[in-house]
């Protein structure tokens, strides 16, 4: 499995975790308990997705990437499920976080994931050969 596609899975359930820490926080007795157990899975479950991710991908660019696209799509979220304040110092915060990701994974020397190889012109990423 390409191991980009289960870091963005591993995004997406970090931000579904950071939902459910939001709703929890926002509610008292027993309406606190199910958005509390989906912090523990989704967090839980991103943390094993990572590790599967950290395999094929330097641990440098997994955090990087997982860190920087959680902040951003969290932050969005945010504005649009919650009402939060919405300001351009903070839609520019976003965007530089969004940018210095790109910046690492470009300046990575293993663009690629390990066990990937490339050829070609297009340098298109293939899946390993069957050993």
């Amino acid at each position: 499995m390409n191991p980009w596609f289960v870091l963005a899975a591993a995004i997406m359930l970090e931000v579904a975790g950071t939902l459910c820490l939001k709703v929890a926080s926002s509610t008292t007795g027993l309406a606190r308990v199910p958005p509390g157990i989906g912090v523990a899975v989704f967090y839980i479950s991103t943390f094993v997705l990572m590790s599967i991710a950290m395999k094929s991908l330097d641990v440098g660019i997994t955090y990087a990437v997982w860190a920087g696209a959680g902040t951003a799509i969290i932050t969005i979220a945010g504005i649009v499920l919650f009402g939060e304040s919405f300001a351009w110092a903070k839609i520019l915060g976003t965007a530089l976080i969004v940018a210095g990701v790109m910046v690492l994974h470009a300046a990575a020397p293993h663009a690629h994931p390990r066990g990937y190889e490339t050829s070609g012109p297009a340098d298109q990423p293939r899946a390993p050969a069957e050993r």
